[in-house]
């Protein structure tokens, strides 16, 4: 062995890591956040949370990705802590399925069918394929899944070029009697821990063992106690993603450490107790890359099948580790708990990210909705109360907008698929749109302390023509919120005409007040004050025509905003105004 057949083994491993991380990196964009949204509804029941969590980890091909989220959940109060358990219990054994991906490079025989299984043979195909699909297709899902191919190609490639560099190590007995140290349990458990802690890859640790392996110079001795230490090391990442949150992520993290700790001091002491009385022969034998991967999976099956019964022990234990506070016990601040769905940990699965986004922007549309009507409901009788909840629910909005926009921007850092960053920017405007909603739910909140100061009042004709005003503006906001929350493209679509016909009542409603002022039925000052209220009517249902365009500009490809409020305000537009003249029918002013 020389410094060539070094160099071409950390070649082979750079090829590997990297090869791991743009596949990992390609499954995660093809899932759209979907894989994590499943795991957040469906883990109320403890078996199901352990096949999800198996499945999930399965498809990404990371234990650390799937438990660093759990912490993420736990800590945003998303998921409880025995919905948390079975997951990472279910995490452990999905990531073995990669040990079994790698230990193709085992495969022999002299057919076609056996002999295209082989990395050598499959991954150049991959590459290929990948390749076409990535500079071909413009599809974002055909680029994600060339990506996926193209990392797996450079994955076993590179497990390939390690497998074939340390064929050497046999030959060398420098190298023999190094790994024969690692025969010692408690030696060969800290190196697969350490080198596992490190590089913070359970796979990939496991991957590098099976290409030692090639070498003939690795015995089921020192494999066995390298895997071992390998599963207490894939605790590191959520280790320190823990460190960073509240108490109930630090909990989380502390239960995949206790878990892989407990399973592994407890096998190790009875393989190696009854070891001493058996002499299990196959332990001097050299271990192959299929038989690492048999031992990684069944240490890790058996564990879950032993441990399942027992996971209320892990809850307690990390219970007495970090106790509960009498604060944790008191029911949190609603608002600071919905805000708290934005964790920094989602931002490494940007369609999750933005999911979450969107869940909180659906509550800060709610509170613009109930500060704006609850305004609308003083112009009647002013209430001093009601008064300072407009102002409490604009604050609380005004806080929503400053916590999603910080963290979309935050997101728009990452990596993001076209239609996610298409998203992002349509999230930033509709959050801006339900601000300025409760900015005018101020101002008329403001109006009817004036009139309440001045004990001024509409006369009987203004109320009933503020009344169907009023009716049009709260159809409008209820319905742009339900397009914002469904994406319903063709509730969207009904958005603008009315929105033309509030345009219409205001200048009506303006026009009828001037007739009643020239009267001598109604005074300057409550024209002063009737404008304000029509103006901010009008400015609400721009915003809320602002929302729907923004959806379905999101759906629509060359989607032009000003030339879309051209074409259908057109006189043209046979439906369009079909559904004008509807809708000024509905809201005829008495």
């Amino acid at each position: 062995m020389d410094i060539f057949d070094i160099l071409t083994m950390i070649g082979g491993l750079a090829l590997f890591l990297y090869g791991m991380n743009v596949m990992g990196d390609g499954l995660k964009k093809a899932s759209g956040g979907k894989l994590e949204l499943i795991l957040e509804k469906l883990t109320s029941n403890k078996l199901m949370a352990v096949l999800l969590g198996a499945g999930v980890t399965a498809v990404i091909q990371s234990s650390s990705a799937t438990t660093v989220m759990v912490v993420g959940f736990v800590n945003s109060g998303i998921m409880k802590l025995s919905q948390a358990v079975g997951v990472i219990l279910g995490a452990n054994v999905g990531t073995t399925v990669t040990a079994w991906i790698l230990s193709l490079t085992d495969v022999n025989g002299s057919s076609f069918f056996l002999q295209f299984l082989k990395p050598t043979s499959f991954s150049p195909v991959l590459a290929i394929i990948g390749v076409i699909l990535m500079g071909m297709s413009k599809k974002e899902v055909h680029k994600n899944v060339g990506t996926i191919m193209i990392g797996f190609a450079v994955l076993m490639f590179g497990m390939d070029t390690m497998s074939g560099s340390v064929t050497p190590f046999a030959q060398s007995p420098e190298i023999s009697n190094l790994l024969l140290m690692f025969s010692n349990p408690v030696l060969g458990m800290l190196a697969g821990l350490i080198l596992t802690a490190i590089i913070q890859s359970s796979s990939a640790s496991v991957g590098i063992l099976q290409a030692l392996c090639a070498s003939g110079a690795v015995s089921y001795a020192t494999a066995i106690p390298i895997i071992m230490g390998e599963n207490v090391g894939a605790c590191m990442p959520a280790l320190i993603s823990g460190a960073g949150g509240n108490k109930g992520a630090k909990r989380t993290a502390l239960i995949h450490l206790y878990y892989n700790i407990i399973k592994t001091v407890a096998f190790m002491a009875v393989f190696y107790a009854i070891n001493a009385f058996v002499h299990f022969e196959f332990l001097d034998q050299a271990a192959s890359a299929v038989g690492v991967a048999i031992i990684h999976s069944a240490f890790n099956v058996v564990a879950v099948i032993v441990m399942f019964p027992f996971t209320f022990i892990l809850e307690k234990l990390v219970y007495l580790t970090i106790p509960e506070s009498e604060e944790e016990k008191r029911e949190a601040d609603s608002v600071k708990k919905e805000i708290q769905l934005l964790d920094s940990r989602f931002l490494n699965t940007p369609g999750f990210a933005l999911e979450q986004c969107k869940n909180v922007a659906i509550d800060m549309a709610e509170y613009s909705r109930e500060a704006l009507f609850l305004a609308i409901q003083m112009l009647e009788k002013y209430d001093k109360e009601a008064s300072e909840k407009v102002i409490e629910l604009e604050n609380i909005v005004d806080h929503y907008e400053d916590e999603i926009g910080s963290y979309l921007v935050k997101l728009s850092s990452r990596h993001l698929t076209e239609k996610d960053s298409q998203e992002l920017s349509v999230l930033l405007h509709c959050i801006g749109d339900f601000e300025r909603i409760s900015d005018h739910a101020i101002n008329i909140m403001e109006s009817a302390k004036e009139m309440n100061q001045k004990e001024l009042s509409f006369s009987k004709k203004a109320q009933e023509e503020l009344a169907v005003y009023t009716g049009a503006i709260k159809d409008i906001v209820n319905t742009s919120i339900l397009v914002f929350q469904e994406e319903d493209l063709k509730l969207a679509e009904m958005i603008e005409p009315l929105e033309e016909v509030i345009d219409y009542l205001s200048v009506e409603v303006k026009k009828r007040h001037m007739k009643r002022l020239r009267k001598g039925k109604c005074t300057i000052e409550m024209g002063f004050v009737l404008s304000d209220v029509t103006t901010n009517y009008e400015r609400v249902s721009d915003h809320c025509s602002n929302i729907a365009l923004s959806l379905l500009q999101l759906n629509e490809e060359n989607f032009e905003t000003h030339e879309y409020q051209e074409s259908i305000s057109s006189k043209d537009n046979v439906a369009f105004t079909t559904e004008v003249k509807h809708l000024k029918e509905r809201y005829q002013l008495p």
